[in-house]
C-alpha cells in the first residue's frame, strides 16, 4: 500500500461536502424546533393532529438516521486523514533524519581527503627517516670507497712492479714442458 504525501482531495472534498450537508441539516432542525415552539407558545389550544404529528415524527426519525450516517461518514474520514496526518508526519521525521545524514556522509566524504594526506604524511615519516638513514650510510660508503681507492692508488704509483705470483722455476729441460704434441 503506498502513501502520498498529501491528503487526497476528493476524500477531502467529500467531507467537506458532507459537514456543510451536516451543517445546513442542523440550521433546518434549528429552525423547525424554533418554529414548533413558536407555534406551541403562541397557540396554547395547538393540538397537532395525530397523522401530522405521526409524519414529523418519521421525518425526525429519518432526519436522524441521516444525521448518524453522516456523522459516521464524517468520523470515518477524520479517522483517515487523522492516520494520512500521522503518516506525513512520520514520513517528514524520516525525511528530515534522511537529510542530516546525507549532510554527515557529505562532510565526511570532504574531510577523506585531508585524512588520507594526514595519515600518508604519518606513514612517510619513518620511511622518510629510513631514506635519509641510507642515503647518509651510502654517503659515508662512498667515501670510505673513495679513500680507499685513493690510497690503492697511490700505493700502485710507490711500486711500479707489478705484484705477479711468482712460479718455481723448472731446470732447463724442454723434456719437463709438456706438449700437446700433433694435435
Amino acid at each position: 500500500m503506498t502513501y502520498s504525501h498529501t491528503p487526497n482531495p476528493d476524500l477531502q472534498a467529500e467531507a467537506a461536502s458532507l459537514r456543510e450537508e451536516l451543517q445546513m441539516r442542523d440550521q433546518l432542525v434549528q429552525q423547525l424546533s424554533q418554529e414548533l415552539f413558536r407555534l406551541v407558545k403562541g397557540n396554547t389550544g395547538f393540538m397537532p393532529s395525530p397523522e401530522v404529528s405521526e409524519r414529523h415524527q418519521a421525518e425526525m426519525r429519518a432526519l436522524r438516521e441521516q444525521l448518524q450516517g453522516v456523522e459516521q461518514q464524517v468520523t470515518f474520514y477524520q479517522e483517515q486523514i487523522s492516520d494520512r496526518d500521522s503518516e506525513i508526519y512520520q514520513l517528514r521525521q524520516s525525511v528530515q533524519e534522511l537529510n542530516d545524514r546525507s549532510r554527515m556522509l557529505e562532510q565526511v566524504v570532504q574531510e577523506l581527503p585531508n585524512i588520507y594526506r594526514q595519515k600518508f604524511a604519518e606513514r612517510m615519516i619513518p620511511v622518510r627517516e629510513k631514506v635519509a638513514r641510507i642515503q647518509r650510510e651510502n654517503r659515508q660508503l662512498h667515501a670510505e670507497l673513495q679513500s680507499v681507492s685513493y690510497r690503492l692508488a697511490v700505493r700502485s704509483r710507490r711500486s711500479s712492479q707489478i705484484d705477479l705470483p711468482s712460479f718455481p722455476r723448472i731446470g732447463a729441460s724442454a723434456k719437463s714442458i709438456p706438449s700437446f704434441g700433433n694435435v
